[in-house]
């Protein structure tokens, strides 16, 4: 029978210490308060573990390693930004370790962690606001970060994005200017992204003198959930003739339940998604959306990334463009 091998895990468990601690020893002990490093010591002794080419966390990689994390696995928009990002990789000899929080700020703190005891060359983070301990750990490590998907100001850090706000302002302003007066807002988990969207929406309303109206489940999006919401709106919401939606998957779940509603669309209700995602333009009206450019931001961060890796000075912010996908849920003015 094969003898069941120490893991780095164990010994951290044993050690009272992160993963990340256990790495940081292995690799440069001198690192280590003298106290933990002792303790470490201790339990490597006790156990008789002996780093070897199986325990791929303690030792170099032939391969080096860009680290990704995302909110969800089951939230489409991110397909295409790892495309985006594996097209540089690939390319360049990388591979990429890819890790979901869950919309969690205190598990997406241990993920960093974890990655980080990977030894990884530089991380790549969907999110620009992070937990007090998430923080440290990144103003830590010496590898090159980047965020993506918003804009942010980090200092060292990497950012390449979009502008939620203004892209909310500006698929809001639309449907005002095309004679919308009772324009919904349908959010998802209220994450950092869709609660920017949400104040460019306001802030159109607010500027029009239009009131504003905010129905979110809180919860991971998903079409069902899309056609719950409208159900729910339908009855709650009076004189509604508009929906802005943070994503795609709400807005097709919003107009599969106009449909068995017999509301005819856009002419009663206009219906604006967010992202362009391809089940918005295969959908029957299609579906009028925000195009977010989510390869290009995964290409463009890790272009950027991987030159700093290489010692190179780099631009710091890259914001691209977002632009309306003409469909059929609503005809611009």
């Amino acid at each position: 029978m094969k003898k069941q091998r120490i893991t780095l895990n164990d010994i951290a468990i044993l050690a009272g210490v992160t993963k990340m601690t256990v790495s940081r020893f292995l690799r440069t002990p001198e690192k280590v308060k003298a106290e933990t490093a002792e303790r470490i010591a201790s339990v490597i002794k006790e156990v008789g573990f002996e780093p070897d080419s199986d325990n791929p966390q303690i030792t170099s990689q032939s391969i080096p390693r860009v680290g990704v994390l995302i909110p969800s696995f089951n939230n489409q928009i991110f397909s295409e930004l790892l495309a985006g990002i594996e097209s540089v990789t690939e390319a360049q000899g990388y591979q990429t370790l890819v890790v979901t929080y869950d919309y969690s700020l205190q598990k997406e703190e241990e993920q960093i962690a974890a990655l980080l005891a990977f030894n990884i060359k530089a991380l790549i983070l969907t999110d620009t606001a992070h937990s007090l301990r998430a923080e440290k750990y990144l103003q830590a490590t010496k590898i090159p970060i980047a965020e993506v998907m918003g804009i942010a100001a980090q200092p060292e850090r990497i950012n390449v994005g979009f502008d939620n706000i203004r892209a909310g302002f500006e698929a809001t302003q639309a449907l005002i200017e095309a004679g919308r007066r009772h324009i919904a807002y349908f959010g998802s988990m209220s994450d950092l992204r869709d609660q920017q969207r949400y104040q460019g929406y306001c802030d159109a309303l607010n500027a029009a003198g239009l009131s504003t109206t905010h129905v979110s489940p809180k919860k991971v999006s998903s079409i069902e959930t899309g056609a719950t919401m409208m159900q729910e709106a339908l009855h709650n919401v009076p004189n509604l003739d508009a929906i802005f939606c943070t994503n795609d998957d709400l807005a097709i779940g919003v107009l599969r339940a106009c449909q068995a509603a017999n509301i005819d669309i856009p002419q009663q209700i206009a219906i604006v998604g967010f992202h362009g995602l391809e089940i918005g333009q295969i959908t029957t009206p299609r579906l009028t959306s925000i195009k977010t450019p989510r390869y290009e931001v995964g290409k463009q961060a890790t272009e950027l990334l991987l030159r700093r890796v290489e010692g190179h000075d780099t631009v710091s912010q890259v914001i691209l463009e977002t632009y309306f996908l003409v469909g059929d849920t609503f005809l611009l003015p």
